[in-house]
């Protein structure tokens, strides 16, 4: 049950610093058109800091030989995942369909895993590298993929979103680490970055939290049908295939923990935004995101829970 509470106590320290920056906006503490102006201190600045550091310090490549197979056991989930996510689009509403298979695909794959993992395991945990190198190309997958799902069928890739600085900071580190020249980076460089990326989960939270304020200010529909079927799926559904999945291959311990997290976590919070640029209804995502979120409070713990009695950590 250890693994229940410790879970549990990560999701909803995410939770409880979304809805601060819910609090702060609604109070009028700051201002509501600051909130996109955080988002590339949080994404280009914060997060590449936070994973160089956590590589420099934890990984090591002769310990760790199989990092490399890492993006592509992404790269399967991704094609399960699309693959339960095309099946389940049919059961949405024809008009919001788009929107409910984007909300579906692309998951919160850094933020709640990492916060998990460090919760479980540690902020120095070299599983967080695992994470970290399993990611390693979804930032650039999804900014160049997202508009699929609203028809437009012309990928307009963007240079600048592939070679994100996350990507660059990853490979960055990794290198470094590969040719032993991590005694070459001065230590106070690394204090600098490690305070950097200790404002990473804080600030894409209190963005969260007060985006979702500014949206529900507009008033629309509720789709309550709608929501309780995408819960349904994305929290309760998607999970348990996955376990299924991972019960039957065997596959490592900290592959297997960050499969089910990839697949238990809600919606990655970028897709609102990028919903309403593809001409997309941005209220209904927001729906499915906070729905999803909060479910996720009892979800992720139960699903991690169930992880536990298959999978025992090392």
């Amino acid at each position: 049950m250890n693994i229940f509470v410790t879970t549990f106590e990560s999701v909803i320290v995410l939770l409880g610093i979304g809805f601060l920056g819910f609090w702060v906006i609604r109070k009028k503490l700051i201002p509501g058109n600051i909130i996109g102006l955080l988002s590339p201190l949080a994404l280009d600045i914060a997060l590449p800091s936070f994973i160089f550091v956590n590589i420099i310090q934890n990984f090591n490549p002769k310990e760790a030989s199989d990092w490399w197979t890492l993006p592509l056991w992404w790269l399967l989930f991704v094609v399960i995942a699309g693959c339960l996510t095309l099946l389940s689009m049919f059961i949405s509403k024809k008009d919001i369909r788009s929107e409910f298979g984007a909300s579906l695909f692309f998951q919160n794959g850094i933020f709640f895993p990492l916060a998990i993992i460090a919760g479980m395991f540690g902020d120095d945990s070299d599983y967080l590298v695992y994470l970290f190198l399993f990611t390693l190309f979804y930032p650039a997958f999804f900014f160049s993929t997202h508009q699929l799902f609203y028809g437009k069928k012309k990928l307009k890739l963007s240079w600048k979103k592939i070679f994100h600085p996350v990507l660059f900071a990853t490979l960055l580190a990794i290198s470094v680490r590969l040719g032993n020249l991590q005694g070459y980076i001065p230590d106070f460089f690394i204090s600098i970055l490690t305070l950097l990326g200790g404002m990473t989960i804080p600030i894409i939270m209190i963005i969260l939290g007060g985006n979702i304020y500014v949206d529900f200010q507009k008033k629309g529909k509720i789709f309550t049908h709608e929501i309780i079927k995408f819960v349904l799926l994305k929290n309760i559904i998607y999970p348990l295939v996955f376990l299924l999945i991972i019960i039957l291959i065997r596959p490592p311990y900290p592959i297997a923990l960050i499969l089910l997290l990839q697949s238990a976590v809600p919606p990655v919070t970028a897709v609102p935004l990028l919903t309403e640029r593809a001409g997309g209804n941005r209220l209904i995502v927001n729906q499915f995101i906070v729905a999803s979120f909060i479910m996720s409070l009892l979800t992720i713990p139960v699903m991690v829970f169930f992880f536990s009695t298959f999978f025992a950590a090392p």
